[in-house]
């Protein structure tokens, strides 16, 4: 398991309490909710890419997610900066 902080300034849990009533809870719900989405995409573009080679699927979408060889977003963007480096130099 994974376990994050985050720190809100004094406006910031303020004007979040306006809109949730419990400002924790909207959080986790947040971040959930948006991790949710990303393991279906993944999820999809495995099914499309292993059946696509002929392949079967097996396991949760967690399994799924976990043997997908997917970068994550902070590898994808070091290879740009790379990329863009080599370009103009």
């Amino acid at each position: 398991m994974y376990q994050y902080t985050v720190t809100l300034s004094e406006a910031e849990n303020k004007a979040l309490g306006i809109v949730a009533l419990s400002q924790d809870e909207w959080i986790q719900n947040a971040v959930h909710n948006r991790c949710n989405i990303a393991i279906e995409e993944i999820v999809a573009s495995e099914v499309e890419r292993i059946t696509g080679i002929g392949g079967t699927i097996s396991g949760t979408k967690e399994d799924i997610v976990n043997a997908a060889p997917i970068k994550s977003a902070a590898e994808r963007e070091a290879e740009l900066e790379e990329q863009n480096r080599k370009a103009g130099g």
